[in-house]
């Protein structure tokens, strides 16, 4: 199939089709590069997906567990094989910088051979019963068919921390990934299919949430619903599958602080920063948006952090050398722009960046971007604004006021902070109400074997990746037996 035609992008029961319209894929880094057309699923479309899926299902559940291994094994091979040319066809589309774009798809990969061991790895409990003569076996089975909604900024790793799982397990699966990122996602399906995944086990649908997405989340067939994304769909998935008692995995908005304690390694402090803020341009739902700086080390903080931003390399996605390309389109730009005057009609003072920047290419590019003298309670240190903006708080020397503060938000994704104090860690550890909490690291930057997700706004349902991902894609069966 060729991935560049304005055809076949839509892969359902096994089959390559056309879609009922298609939408340019154009690159954020230059607006004159249109890497393909890609086709529009129809409700139709959606709907015979879901069937298929349904149909299919409980064969590959009974599929031998070897087969299934090999299955996910090969196809992270190859992932892993071609994670320079696929890497940076992801670059391109979404505009990251290719050493982001070729992790991402190692990252993938690594993902398909973790969850091919855990195939073997399904062992259930025996226990003894109440009842004299019986014997009790629990064990756990495929919850049946998942449809999975992915995002744009990570557009191949966060569907295949879902996709991955959901296959070792015996589910079949109807993924519907952004618009903003196609490619990626023809470029997986062609994978999967070449790997020998039954027909309607696998199916990708391509359109708009309002479409698609919609005819997904109201189906009384599907099982369960995996979504990464925005707060306002998810709380639309959980309203549309409450009635159906479909189960839901959401993994939604956030506002990660960074804490610079008082007796920070500063160094440590502002590589963390610049990671944290400013790769992938900030369009990371583990990006540190907010920045608490304890006052003794404020000024040699920012001091530190603005000279290392002069170094930034801004540029196209597939230039030698970037440290972060363009936002991924115009929408986004605009808003982030917004956002900075917000900010300024409030007080805040722009101590770097702020703005568009012109380029060689035409592209969505905003300069890294760091702002002064903003206060906790303010617009744009309480919603998600997905930039490469990163906004500073002043506190007292106190880690109570710094926890506080890191607390007062309606997310809990992550929070960091930078500290030489084993009494500041372990407070931290134990008081901020996050899923991930980060000591002298970025807040950006998680390991597949172990449970990621958030609390408050940021997370519903349990936990995605490692071992705890079972807890979502498999159902509990407990079996009596009198043997005697």
């Amino acid at each position: 199939m060729n991935m560049h035609s304005t055809h076949n992008t839509l892969y359902i029961n096994g089959q390559w089709q056309q879609g009922e319209s298609t939408i340019a894929n154009i690159n954020p880094s230059d607006t004159s590069d249109i890497i393909g057309h890609y086709a529009q699923a129809s409700t139709a479309q959606v709907k015979e997906a879901i069937a298929a899926a349904k149909q299919a299902q409980p064969e590959w559940a009974q599929t031998p567990m070897e087969r299934k291994q090999a299955i996910l094994q090969a196809i992270g091979d190859e992932l892993i094989a071609r994670c320079d040319e696929l890497g940076r066809l992801l670059s391109r589309e979404e505009g990251k910088p290719f050493a982001e774009g070729r992790g991402e798809v190692y990252r993938s990969g690594q993902f398909f051979h973790y969850y091919a061991a855990e195939v073997l790895r399904q062992i259930g409990d025996f226990a003894d019963s109440v009842r004299t003569g019986v014997k009790i076996e629990v064990t756990r089975e495929a919850v049946g068919v998942v449809a999975i909604i992915s995002p744009w900024n990570f557009p191949m790793a966060t569907a295949v921390w879902k996709i991955a799982p959901a296959l070792a397990y015996g589910n079949s699966i109807i993924w519907k990934p952004a618009n903003l990122t196609p490619a990626s996602a023809v470029a997986l399906a062609e994978i999967l299919h070449r790997h020998g995944i039954p027909a309607g086990v696998f199916n990708l649908v391509l359109g708009s949430g309002s479409h698609v997405g919609d005819t997904l989340i109201h189906s009384t067939e599907i099982d369960a619903v995996s979504f990464t994304g925005s707060v306002d769909v998810g709380r639309k998935i959980a309203a549309a599958t409450a009635p159906n008692f479909v189960r839901c995995q959401l993994e939604m908005g956030s506002k990660n602080a960074l804490v610079v304690a008082h007796d920070a390694d500063l160094d440590i402090a502002v590589e963390a920063t610049i990671a944290g803020s400013f790769s992938g341009a900030g369009q990371k739902c583990t990006a540190s948006s907010r920045l608490i700086v304890m006052d003794s080390v404020y000024d040699e903080y920012l001091e530190k952090l603005i000279a290392r931003m002069k170094t930034l390399k801004v540029g196209h996605a597939l230039e030698d050398g970037v440290f972060m390309g363009p936002v991924v389109d115009e929408k986004q730009l605009t808003a982030n722009l917004d956002w900075v005057e917000k900010a300024k009609k409030l007080g805040a003072e722009v101590a770097f960046g702020g703005n568009r920047l012109d380029m060689p290419h035409n592209g969505y590019y905003m300069a890294p971007t760091l702002l002064t003298g903003t206060q906790n309670d303010w617009e744009i240190n309480q919603e998600e604004v997905f930039a490469p903006l990163a906004c500073v708080i002043r506190i007292q020397d106190s880690i109570e006021e710094a926890i506080a503060l890191t607390n007062a938000t309606r997310f809990g994704l992550t929070g960091g902070i930078i500290t030489q104090s084993l009494r500041y860690s372990a407070l931290f550890k134990e008081q901020v109400q996050a899923g991930c909490v980060m000591v002298n690291l970025p807040t950006a930057g998680t390991d597949y074997h172990v449970p990621f997700g958030g609390r408050k706004s940021s997370s519903f349902g349990p936990r995605e990746q490692g071992q705890y991902a079972k807890e979502f894609y498999t159902i509990v069966k407990t079996a009596y037996q009198r043997a005697y």
